[in-house]
């Protein structure tokens, strides 16, 4: 197994530590996400491990051999070049074996009659099988399937990366990191600009990778399906919790009650002393009692609950009544020059509906909600908005909705009625503008304070319509989960475009694909029902794409050499193995899962709360746990059926 052990890893800027003596393993098998508020420091902490920084200090210790690459979150510049050659760029750690191969084979050229060649040989050979088995030799079909499950036609394949927008470029950056096959790899927000299709396929790419992965992340449903620990990085120090993301939140929100209750106790001891101390500073009587509360206030250490885990508490206001047929579009067609978004797109959405659109970027998705909230009226067919319809739009692009010259607060009051006037200071504390927050122009926002905000103006107006473009981004974790709660009790209709699957999973109930090449279509069912079709669409599509790449270029059993045979051979007794060791394995938690059932019904055990939520979360984890591994025995599974149909009567 591989391993890298980070110690005492330490950095400061100025007089704040950043990280403050971080140490952890990571190996080849590691599935970790790494948490923490904005400006904690976790994109530091992975520019460290991959010397992009130098740290104060660190103590660093690896397995030989072991490679990491690393993808940033931003900053990313492409050079001059084609989408191809910079996606290839991945390999280019093999360049020192080519260049070991080419000087070896040079070598042997020279070599005088009488000497020995043999040991140039046999390093030649062993420079070959270490080039072969990496994959080198394959990397077109390598890079050719990354790209195109990230979601690139191959005719951009030739394209300039230049002539790609920024998010583009982050796909671009994604892919050169993903094919570089390394042991591990620390990736920085890589769902970021990644739309359902290639979130869904990143997803499978990371399930069956064959190395470590460190994550930063905001998107929980991603998480989830992908990581089995968590890192939180707070106040420059790191803390491992086992599970996926919602099993940490767990674990973390028994911590945080504790927490907020030292708080609240710490609170009322300072409190008191300060009243003491003010009381009784000038008696000489009670100077020693005075000055013994002062040592004691010194000594506290001050009880902190980590931003990104602090509550965000708000709701809807009650939605006004309407009638039963909320929007109705019809024949509906929407084209930029001779470019067509639309063509005859009609469907209804009912009171009470809960509409999630979603798919592939440059279908048209933020465009719909533009016309459907009167934004964008170039178009033809019709939009008709029911009787007593009122209309809370929430657009991506939040410089649309906010003043940058304002403060937070004046922009607040610019859309509050006159009752609310005193009560604006409450309602954005509880958005986390506390303080001196509320005077920030809204110009110097991040994008996350932008959001809440403009989250916040739409909650001064009951409606009865919420329309929300990507209303999750920006916001962390924890903001998220709360705008999922409020959106829940929220008893109106709701149009919500967005790629956060978590997010959707949690409200949808009619779900609207877009794709650029064929006509929205409409699931009537919820988010799972969903992604079932979806991936059972991605797995129809690779495996004709494999075998469409197999016909063509696998040579036939009869035409490969003695070697080459027996690799062969050997790789399906292997695959055999792997898909009956899977299958026994999916029994035995068939059986474990079973047996939690079993305990979850024992009144012992359900009516003890500690006990019933452990027993739930290890069912929890055995029922990922056996998808996984189905997935896993489906994927090997087409692979042997593949192999035996091709090669299995020839060898």
């Amino acid at each position: 197994m591989a391993t890298l052990q980070v110690q005492d890893l330490r950095l400061a800027f100025g007089d704040r530590d950043i990280l403050d003596g971080i140490s952890f393993i990571l190996t080849d098998q590691s599935r970790a996400a790494l948490c923490g508020s904005n400006g904690s420091g976790k994109s530091t902490l992975l520019k460290a491990l991959c010397g992009i920084i130098q740290p104060d200090h660190l103590d660093l210790s690896k397995t030989k051999g072991l490679t990491t690459v690393y993808l940033p979150q931003s900053e990313i510049v492409m050079p001059e070049g084609t989408v191809y050659d910079e996606v290839e760029k991945g390999y280019a750690r093999f360049q020192a074996l080519l260049d070991e191969k080419e000087r070896i084979g040079s070598r042997l050229a020279q070599l005088t009659e009488g000497e020995n060649g043999i040991g140039l040989a046999n390093q030649l050979h062993g420079l070959e099988e270490e080039l072969l088995s990496s994959g080198y030799y394959s990397r077109k079909q390598k890079i050719y399937q990354v790209l195109k499950g990230l979601g690139f036609d191959e005719a951009d394949y030739g394209r300039q990366c230049g002539e790609f927008s920024g998010g583009w470029q982050m796909r671009i950056a994604l892919a050169r990191t993903l094919v570089a096959n390394a042991t591990i790899m620390f990736l920085d927000e890589p769902t970021n600009y990644l739309d359902i299709d290639a979130l869904t396929w990143l997803k499978n790419f990371l399930a069956s990778y064959k190395g470590g992965l460190m994550i930063v992340s905001h998107d929980q449903g991603f998480l989830d399906q992908v990581v089995t620990e968590v890192y939180e990085l707070f106040q420059g120090k790191l803390k491992r919790y086992s599970g996926n993301y919602t099993q940490y939140q767990r674990q973390r929100e028994q911590e945080i009650a504790q927490l907020e209750a030292a708080y609240k106790s710490q609170q009322e001891t300072i409190a008191k002393n300060e009243q003491f101390i003010e009381r009784f500073r000038y008696k000489a009587t009670k100077s020693k009692a005075v000055q013994s509360r002062i040592k004691q206030m010194e000594k506290l250490e001050p009880v902190v609950v980590p931003d990104h885990l602090k509550r965000l508490v708000f709701s809807f206001p009650p939605a006004p009544h309407s009638g039963n047929d909320v929007v109705k579009v019809d024949h509906l067609r929407k084209a930029f020059g001779e470019h067509e978004i639309f063509h005859d797109l009609s469907f209804q959405v009912q009171k009470g509906d809960r509409l999630a659109i979603t798919g592939r970027n440059g279908a048209g998705k933020s465009t719909l909600l533009r016309m459907l909230v009167g934004q964008d009226k170039d178009y033809s067919g019709s939009i008709v908005l029911g009787a007593g319809v009122t209309v809370g739009y929430f657009a991506q692009e939040t410089e649309t909705t906010l003043d940058p010259k304002n403060t937070v607060l004046d922009e607040l009051a610019s859309v509050a009625a006159t009752d609310d006037l005193p009560k604006l200071r409450s309602y954005l504390g509880s958005f986390l503008f506390q303080g001196d927050d509320v005077f920030k122009q809204v110009s110097v926002l991040s994008g996350g304070e932008r959001s809440r905000l403009a989250l916040l103006k739409i909650l001064l107006h009951p409606v009865n319509l919420l329309v929300l473009d990507e209303p999750t981004n920006h916001l962390d974790i924890n903001a998220k989960q709360m705008l999922l709660e409020a959106l829940k009790q929220y008893d109106g209709t709701l149009v919500c475009v967005s790629h956060d699957s978590y997010f959707l999973k949690g409200i949808s109930k009619r779900i609207m694909y877009l794709s650029k090449d064929e006509q929205p279509v409409i699931f009537d069912g919820d988010w799972d029902y969903f992604m079932y079709k979806l991936n059972e669409k991605e797995k129809y599509e690779e495996t004709s794409q494999t075998s469409q790449a197999k016909a063509t270029t696998a040579p036939s059993a009869g035409s490969l050499g003695y070697q080459e045979r027996n690799k062969l051979r050997n790789r399906i007794q292997n695959l055999a193995r792997e898909c009956d060791k899977l299958l026994a394995g999916q029994e035995k938690l068939e059986e474990e899962i079973h047996h939690l059932e079993e305990r979850m019904n024992d009144p012992a055990i359900y009516s003890d709360s500690g006990k019933i939520g452990k027993v739930m979360a290890e069912k929890e984890a055995k029922e990922a746990a056996k998808a996984a591994s189905e997935e896993a025995w489906f994927a090997k599974s087409e692979e042997l059926e593949e192999l035996k149909r091709e090669n299995g009567e020839q060898l």
